[in-house]
């Protein structure tokens, strides 16, 4: 089975539809390494050229950067022609010591402090100022970012996001200046608790659902498909490995990948080359085979990333392959895949 970046589904019960591909812009922001502005550009002009009409960005990527550069970009594109979400929970304010401020943990990124901020004024704070970065006045889908970093000491606190919170994205909706309200996560944990609690048309699944890892499948997987809840795949490389293949200096969950996710990552590598199939073509196909999910937003730092993965999505997988990874338990023995 091959996709067409010209297919739309359906994002929930909304009525906003997306097509099964698009481009995560955390890259654009310096993601381990500055990005120029002239390669933020041509890399979206490569996803728009070839046919991407998806884009996902967030303030915190390059704290403010990426929105620019979307933004910079798309002000120019039709507007009735794509999709654009991106994230609340974070604003930002200048540090007291600009010269001497920490970026981190971006290669690249603004010198702009983060402010956390879950109650009605920080998420309206949040999208008023991502307007102004993406210089347009409308965005389709709001995701609440990253809500398991409230366990963390300096993360915001989760309880405003139930007080008030929702009553801002629920307002935004209910007046028509966001069609759908999202939630971006990393942990599965999140999907069984935070996601409960709250009204949600689709998620930004980050790690917990990849080739190497189907840890929600059974919990938090399963609710979004029960309830109509629609899910898109952020790190269908898992932050790196599954896109470079095993290696010292392979990432897995944003970090150097341990001894048992590089030996993992092999075996899944021999079988896919076993039946012609490229790793990357595996890992970008395999979360479309679950029926909540609509779409995989791999990020790309450069044109040459963006197009080979135009061509990945594109690539013929026999249904054999599929099972050949699971009879080696390489992948869930109940994990649907793309048939």
């Amino acid at each position: 089975m091959s996709f067409q970046l010209t297919d739309r589904r359906p994002l929930g019960a909304t009525s906003l539809e997306i097509p099964p591909f698009g481009f995560g812009a955390a890259h654009l922001g310096g993601m381990y390494n500055r990005v120029s502005s002239e390669t933020a550009h041509a890399t979206l002009k490569a996803a728009w050229d070839s046919g991407v009409r998806l884009f996902d960005t967030a303030p915190f990527y390059g704290r403010g950067l990426s929105e620019h550069r979307v933004g910079d970009f798309l002000i120019d594109q039709p507007r009735d022609q794509f999709v654009l979400t991106t994230k609340v929970g974070r604003y930002f304010r200048r540090p007291d010591d600009p010269r001497n401020f920490d970026r981190t943990p971006w290669g690249g990124g603004l010198n702009m402090e983060i402010v956390w901020d879950y109650s009605y004024d920080g998420i309206m704070r949040s999208y008023e100022q991502s307007l102004l970065r993406l210089g347009l006045d409308t965005i389709d889908a709001l995701l609440i970012h990253d809500p398991e970093a409230a366990q963390n000491e300096g993360g915001p606190r989760l309880e405003d996001l139930f007080d008030s919170g929702m009553k801002a994205l629920e307002e935004l909706k209910r007046n028509g200046h966001i069609k759908a309200i999202g939630m971006g996560l990393n942990a599965s944990e999140t999907l069984d608790t935070t996601a409960r609690r709250i009204p949600l048309d689709f998620c930004v699944v980050a790690m917990p659902y990849t080739l190497l890892d189907q840890v929600a499948l059974p919990s938090g997987m399963r609710y979004c498909l029960d309830n109509n809840i629609s899910v898109i795949v952020g790190a269908p490389y898992a932050s790196g490995i599954l896109a470079t293949g095993p290696g010292p200096k392979a990432r897995y969950r944003y970090q150097i990948a341990e001894p048992d996710i590089q030996e993992k990552t092999r075996r899944i590598q021999l079988v896919c080359t076993h039946f012609g199939v490229s790793l990357q073509a595996a890992a970008l196909q395999f979360p479309l085979g679950h029926p909540a999910v609509v779409s995989v937003i791999p990020g790309g730092a450069s044109p040459t990333e963006v197009n080979s993965n135009v061509v990945f999505l594109r690539e013929q997988i026999p249904d054999q392959m599929w099972d050949e990874l699971r009879a080696q338990a390489l992948i869930d023995l109940d994990a649907p895949v793309p048939a």
